[in-house]
């Protein structure tokens, strides 16, 4: 069997080095001419990490991520709504991992290209359309360039080609009205130098981790998100040429200014950092189906959702471990259709749940209670109902903590 792989990102690499461990050769083919460490930070969770490290690459995830001991819920003034230990500390056999996006691509493009040869990473080469029949499937890129396979994955992200091929009437990218800005930069641990915080509501949020060590033994790099509601879901989402932008400091300060956080100067941090950029938050609806006989979705491209709940890339792992594993049954088409059977109604609710705010919903719940603070938590939410937002949505989304 040979696999065409359209996508180089963490979803189309984490296949890819699973198939060559089940002795299933692929190609990956990746748009960009040149790959480069994009991207700020992201989390990536026990569930995902586990598949990893069945990868062999635990090793080179710890050299280069922060282990997170705890997540911290706060309100906008730092009071605290909800404390979870994470990874390791929670009970997991894994860590979960802070970790900046790039460096979590470069670990898996240099595995793939020391497994599977520099040769099965082909760059430049953006898929514009695919054919199939009974013996296979071609591929055809931008290029000129043709290759031929027994299936054809499209992990080609949330602007994917193949997705539009499959559903040309799909409603396109939805947009809710909430701009992101992201940024990281070298700055003094805080709270142990291995913490997540979230703070604020989805009108205006703060996300704070520590994605690598700093220059010192007492610094992190440092990634910090801010979003705000600029718009609504009634209105377009920005245009391509607008997502990854430079962001602006007269812009994003407005927002940064409603924070308290105790132990942290947040203006601070977002003006020492020397570059930053603005997203918007963006999703897809879920299909009604990925697979069409030998071509079929995964990651971004199958279901791209809010970043909430630190899930997007840790979904699209999941998806290619399982898909590897079906394939390795030797069928292809029965692989596919077993794979879509088995992913598309989790990954469904969990974009789904992510538009409801996922386990971030309980800063919601306090802000709308107790807009100006609150002398103690008991007396705004249960911690029984704070306990069901949170760990509903980690048993929903299958990182829940053992026992």
């Amino acid at each position: 069997m040979r696999v065409l792989i359209a996508g180089g990102g963490v979803g189309g690499l984490a296949l890819a080095l699973s198939l060559h461990e089940r002795g299933i050769s692929s190609t990956v083919f990746e748009a960009a001419e040149q790959v480069r460490p994009l991207g700020v930070g992201i989390n990536t969770l026990p569930h995902a990490i586990r598949e990893l490290a069945a990868l062999g690459l635990l090793p080179a995830l710890d050299a280069v991520a922060v282990r997170t001991r705890e997540l911290r819920y706060l309100n906008r003034f730092g009071q605290e709504i909800w404390v979870e230990q994470r990874g390791t500390w929670a009970g997991h056999d894994v860590p979960q991992f802070s970790i900046h996006r790039g460096h979590l691509h470069e670990a898996l493009w240099q595995a793939a290209r020391d497994r599977l040869g520099p040769e099965a990473l082909v760059t430049g080469a953006r898929l514009a359309a695919y054919e199939q029949d009974d013996a296979g499937v071609t591929a055809r890129f931008a290029d000129g360039r043709t290759a031929r396979g027994d299936v054809l994955i499209g992990a080609d992200g949330i602007h994917s080609v193949l997705r539009a091929a499959l559903h040309p009437d799909d409603g396109g990218i939805r947009w809710n009205g909430i701009q992101m800005w992201r940024g990281a930069v070298d700055w003094p641990a805080f709270e142990g130098g291995d913490t997540m915080i979230v703070a604020g509501d989805m009108t205006e949020k703060l996300v704070l981790y520590p994605i690598a060590g700093g220059s010192t033994p007492a610094t992190r790099l440092t990634n910090w998100v801010v979003c705000a509601q600029i718009g609504d879901a009634t209105k377009p989402p920005p245009r391509r040429e607008d997502w990854s932008r430079p962001g602006s400091l007269a812009e994003v300060l407005p927002h940064v200014g409603r924070f308290r956080i105790p132990f942290l100067d947040v203006e601070a941090l977002v003006r020492a950092t020397p570059a930053f950029w603005e997203y918007p938050m963006c999703d897809r609806d879920p299909l009604p189906f990925w697979t069409r006989g030998r071509v079929t979705l995964l990651g971004d491209a199958a279901h791209p959702m809010y970043p909430v709940g630190s899930n997007g890339a840790s979904q699209a792992v999941l998806d290619a471990r399982c898909l590897a594993s079906l394939l390795a049954g030797g069928d292809a088409t029965a692989a596919l259709a077993a794979y879509e059977a088995e992913r598309l109604p989790k990954t469904a609710e969990i974009v789904r749940s992510n538009r409801h705010g996922g386990p971030e919903r309980v800063v919601d719940v306090v802000s709308a209670r107790a807009p100006d603070g609150f002398e103690r938590i008991e007396d705004v939410i249960a911690g029984a109902e704070l306990a069901a937002i949170a760990g509903g949505y980690a048993q929903m989304a299958g990182f829940a903590a053992p026992g």
